[in-house]
């Protein structure tokens, strides 16, 4: 019934023609719950890279879940979250590309905020899986937050951050029986064409999350 809702509520953002993100309407996901699931240690145990995905959507719940793990607020009264970024410059956005179009995370509000229409998932690397996983997350640093910091600290910071955030969504997978894994192939320069990124941003990983195939 989850999966079926999703399902629905991208369908009607999709809508029909050739409509633009100007068109499609923010997805408000539900609250994160932040209980349940497998011990740390079990979680550590069981984290693995699976390259095998059902096309299964995920339910609005559990993509809700994924995102808060990943870089979501935990800390409400400062606005931190839950992977630590360098001075604190919470530079990495998280791009969520689904077979209905592309979206960027919003913790404070807990929103997917729409950024292109239509299935771009093939875009996201160059394994045949990832075309029709149900979710690849594309993790893009905003270098014009990284005030302060020369280049090479930008790229040294930025990456390390990067790899907080999709560990954090590793552990996650773990803990909750989905299958996951992080890429660094893919065409970077095509994808941040489609997602209409600035020249200050670059994208670093993308990481694919679904269900395993039965």
């Amino acid at each position: 019934m989850k999966s079926l809702t999703l399902t629905v509520a991208f369908i009607a953002l999709a809508g029909v023609g050739t409509a633009t993100a100007q068109d499609m309407q923010p997805l408000t996901l539900p609250q994160p719950k932040s209980d349940g699931g497998k011990p740390l240690m079990q979680a550590i145990a069981a984290r693995h890279s699976s390259r095998e995905f059902d096309a299964k959507p995920l339910p609005l719940q559990e993509l809700s879940n994924l995102l808060w793990a990943a870089d979501g607020i935990n800390r409400k009264d400062n606005g931190k979250r839950t992977a630590p970024s360098a001075m604190n410059w919470q530079e990495t956005d998280i791009y969520v590309m689904t077979a209905e179009g592309a979206y960027v995370y919003d913790p404070a509000a807990c929103v997917l905020k729409p950024v292109a229409r239509g299935d771009m998932r093939a875009l996201a690397g160059t394994q045949d899986f990832v075309r029709t996983a149900p979710v690849n997350l594309v993790y893009v640093v905003d270098k014009a937050k990284m005030s302060r910091a020369g280049e090479e600290e930008r790229n040294l910071y930025g990456g390390a951050d990067v790899g907080f955030i999709a560990e954090n969504v590793y552990l996650y997978c773990a803990s909750e029986g989905l299958a996951v894994v992080v890429r660094g192939s893919l065409d970077r320069q095509k994808l941040a064409a489609s997602l209409n990124l600035r020249p200050e941003q670059s994208i670093i990983l993308a990481q694919t999350v679904g269900y395993t195939p039965r």
